[in-house]
Order: structure tokens, then sequence, then C-alpha cells
């Protein structure tokens, strides 16, 4: 391996469901059951697959010495260290709490369950068996993500994700949930895969290829322009932001359409920034501040994860996938302020703030999409302002739209993928601050700095209906906490996935 190779990563775990109850596992280490809270009696109520391993087993009696409630994501231990009864190998079940039962409380059961049985070849669980429509999704999508990990150690990772996961008394009727849910939870972890991957590395180039490589594996069609296209055909935002690096700016295009597509099969375009590394340009970045900005092209780490799930989630529009992908370093060729770029649909742009690039870059994309790809709805994504995180703290994503219906759209699929966002105003009282004297507008008009970067992109848009996922303040976790890892978060490719993967995502749309 070469020194600048990234080494093998681990994989997130494999599925599969078994009609029959855990007792029946003969190979397993460990068991995973339900706890519901306590009933009309003041008791705990064990779900399905724990009255066999309760004949002989006092599970009631380990909740109650270690005071479980059965609150969502609480893990009691119940340690089997000779086996059970035909099951020599079972070395530990597992008592989860659901609480209520909502998906938010499956996504938190499954999360909790993943960090407990890292470096384990087998987990069998009955928590989805529960309520198997409503549980499936969530249980994959926590448990998935809660066993992200990424690493460039000499001595590889520390542990790893459980191998293999069997939904327990579960029929093969819900193999199409099964397949949905992997789809949508294994596009988040590539999401957080890409934004994770350190920039010496992760380039424009490489995230390119990255894209590339997808599509291949995916039946997508990819189209890249490097940066001798980009300057002839007027990408002057991509051009600008990227000209001061060694690794020159990318426009990445990824293509989808169903199975049944026709030529009347609208479309929907979606926009990623990719900064794969944001210095802040000459109007240079404090050091703190940079410390995260190898994520600053989540929002295109999510459009090409979510290009690549579209046709196992049943995606029935056609949708086409730009990234804009540049890296804003420092040199002597670098963007100064107060230089004037000319974007792809002819507008021009006073750079007042070499750090306000990522709308820069996304200018482009959007007026391309617009004079080219007739979409029936424009929806971008990045994580673009400090301000939407002032707003918003880290545990929600903030949106603008210009059309109620996709606003309402995507709000629903925030909140069913676990991925919620709050619309803010897209309001023009602060249009004003846009004005330049030398150019169609000032790339950094102020605060409030999240509407006024919306209503810059807004006039790239056209008149097609249009969204804005500013995703700046979910971009990074903290800490380990429900789905999340510390970390770089991927935020968006469920919301996306939900979004596009349902029977009318255009419903009402531009109505």
């Amino acid at each position: 391996m070469s020194l600048g190779e990234l080494p093998a990563q681990v994989t997130p775990p494999r599925f599969t469901l078994a009609g029959t109850g855990p007792d029946s596992v003969t190979r397993g280490e460990v068991i995973a059951v339900p706890v519901l809270p306590a009933d009309e009696s003041d008791a705990l109520v064990l779900g399905p697959g724990a009255a066999a391993l309760a004949e002989e087993l006092d599970l009631l009696g380990v909740l109650e010495v270690e005071g479980a409630t059965g609150k969502a994501g609480e893990v009691t231990t119940y340690v089997t260290p000779s086996g059970a009864s035909g099951q020599p190998q079972l070395r530990r079940i597992l008592l989860v709490g659901v609480g209520a039962q909502r998906p938010d409380d499956f996504r938190r059961a499954g999360a909790a369950v993943a960090r407990v049985v890292r470096d384990t070849e087998q987990l069998t669980t009955t928590i989805p068996a529960l309520d198997p429509d409503r549980a499936i999704e969530p249980f994959v999508a926590g448990l998935v993500l809660g066993s992200f990990t990424f690493v460039w150690r000499a001595a590889g990772a520390e542990s790893v994700p459980v191998a293999e996961v069997r939904l327990a008394e579960i029929g093969e009727e819900h193999q199409a949930a099964l397949g949905r849910a992997v789809a949508i939870a294994t596009a988040s972890w590539q999401a957080r895969r890409l934004a994770t991957t350190p920039s010496n590395i992760k380039n424009p180039p490489w995230l390119a290829e990255q894209a590339a490589q997808i599509a291949a594996e995916h039946g997508l069609t990819c189209t890249v322009w490097d940066e001798t296209q980009l300057a002839e055909e007027g990408f002057g935002g991509l051009v600008g932001v990227g000209q001061a690096s060694v690794t020159p700016p990318r426009l990445i295009r990824l293509d989808y359409a169903p199975a049944k597509a026709k030529r009347s099969t609208p479309t929907v375009v979606l926009v990623g920034k990719g900064i794969t590394f944001d210095s802040g340009g000459l109007s240079i970045k404090p050091g703190e501040g940079m410390r995260t900005m190898k994520r600053d092209m989540t929002g295109g780490g999510v459009v090409i994860s979510t290009m690549a799930a579209l046709a196992q989630v049943g995606c029935p529009v056609k949708v086409v996938g730009l990234i804009a992908a540049a890296e804003n370093a420092v040199s002597g060729n670098a963007l100064r302020p107060g230089d004037v770029v000319r974007h792809y649909d002819g507008r021009t742009s006073e750079v007042t703030n070499t750090d306000a690039e990522g709308r820069l870059v996304m200018a482009d994309a959007l007026a391309y999409a617009v004079a080219h790809l007739q979409p029936a709805a424009l929806v971008d994504i990045a994580t673009l302002t400090g301000a939407m995180k002032v707003a918003l703290g880290q545990n929600l994503g903030g949106y603008f739209a210009d059309d109620d219906a996709l606003a309402g759209h995507l709000e629903s699929a925030g909140l069913a993928s676990g991925e919620p966002v709050w619309r803010m105003p897209l309001t023009s009282t602060y249009a004003d601050k846009l004005a330049s004297k030398i150019a169609d507008a000032d790339n950094a008009a102020g605060g409030p700095g999240a509407i006024t970067a919306a209503l810059f992109l807004q006039a790239f848009t056209g008149e097609v209906p249009w969204a804005h996922l500013d995703i700046a303040s979910v971009g990074d976790a903290a800490k380990d906490e429900f789905e999340w890892t510390e970390g770089p978060t991927g935020f968006g490719a469920r919301l996306l996935l939900t979004w596009l993967g349902s029977e009318q995502p255009l419903s009402g749309v531009g109505g």
C-alpha cells in the first residue's frame, strides 16, 4: 500500500430474515429481545422470542435487579457463560428497551444494540418482530449507523461491526422491506465514509473516481467535466474556487432512470456541494474552523450515495445528480476578495469573501440544470452556512423552499427517516443585501447568513420548484449519540431516499 492509499475499511452488517424464533438458533453468540415499559400491572413486558428463553432463564429477575425501565435504547445484559439448552454457543442475551415503539424508538434500540455487539459474528434479534411494517427500516438504520467506524491505524480497526444480523420471527413476505431498509442505511453509511475520508486522499478527481465506480456498480450513467471543459463551457464559479488548488475542480453528473421510464417521466435534479477541503481561501478560516472541513463535501457525498440506492428503493422518477467538486485552497493563484466570476448562466458574482465558496460552485450546477435538464423539481444540499448551526444547533437540519408541496414532502421524509429538518423563511426582506455595485450579486451578503445564502442560490433556479437543504448544523456529530457516531454524519441520504422512494415524490409540486 502506498503512502497515500486509504486502507480497507470495515463493512456494514449483513441482514437476513428467519421465520423461526431465537430459541432455534444453535450457533449464535448473542440474542436480543425487546423489553416494553411497564403495563397496567406495573411490570415490564418481554416481547417476541423471550417466552421460550424465559422458561429456563430468569430474564425478568435480572431486569428488576438492574432497575430497567424499558425506555428506548436501554440495554440490560444477561450473561450465559455455559450457553442454554440446545444453544451451547449462546453467551449473552440482550434485553433491549423499545419505549413507545415509535420509529425513533426502534432506531435508538438498533443503535444501542450495535454498540454492544461489536466484534461478534452473529446476532439474532426479535426486536423488529414487534411490528415489522414499522420497525424494520428504522431498526436496520440504527444498527448499521451505530456500527459505523472509520480508521487509518497501523493495526487496523480496534473493533468491527457484528458480521451478521438475523431478524427472527419475520417471514419472507418482508424481504422487500428489508432490502429497502438495507439500501437506505447503506447509502447513509456510504455518505459518512465519503465525508470522513481525509483530504490528503479525497480531492475532486478522487471524488469523481468514486462516483464513476459507484455508477458502474449500480447501473447509473456518469459524466465528468475536467478543469479544461469547465473553463471552456463557462463554469466560472467552479473554476474560480478551484483554481488555487493543485487538484483541479470537477463537475460530476450521475443519471438514473426507472425501469419503465418514458419520455414523459419527470426529472428531479439533486445538486450537492463537493468542497473536498475548505481552508476559506484567502479569507482564511481560523485553525479550529478548519478542523472539520474535510466534510465540506457532505452534500456531494450524499447525492452520490442517494443516486446509488434509487433503484433499490423503487424511485419512480428520473433523477440527475450534480456534484460541484473543488478544493478551496490558498496559493498565489487564489481568488481574491473583490474578484468577479461569471457563472454558467452568465450572471456574475463579486467575491467579497472567499470563504463563501460553496454557493459559487453550486450556482454553476443549478444554472446548468435549469438550462439543460428541464427538471420538475430542483433540490440542493450543502454544509453551507455556520449561521444554520447557530440557528438550529446540531440535531436539526434547515431547509428553504419556494414550493409548499415540495417543502411538505421533504419535511415528512425527514421525520420518517430520522433526519428531521426545519423550514426556514425564504424572505425577500433581505434581498437588497445581495446587491453589488459591479456584479449581479455579492457572494457574502452578511447576516442573516443562512437566508442570504439561500437567496443567492435562488437566483439560479429559474422558475423551477426548488428546495435548499443547509445541513451545516448537522454535518458533524460531537459525540456518540443514538445512531450517530462521533464525526461527519453524511446527513441527508436517508431523507432524500425516503422522499424519492415514495410512490409519488412530485405529488402537488409545481401546482
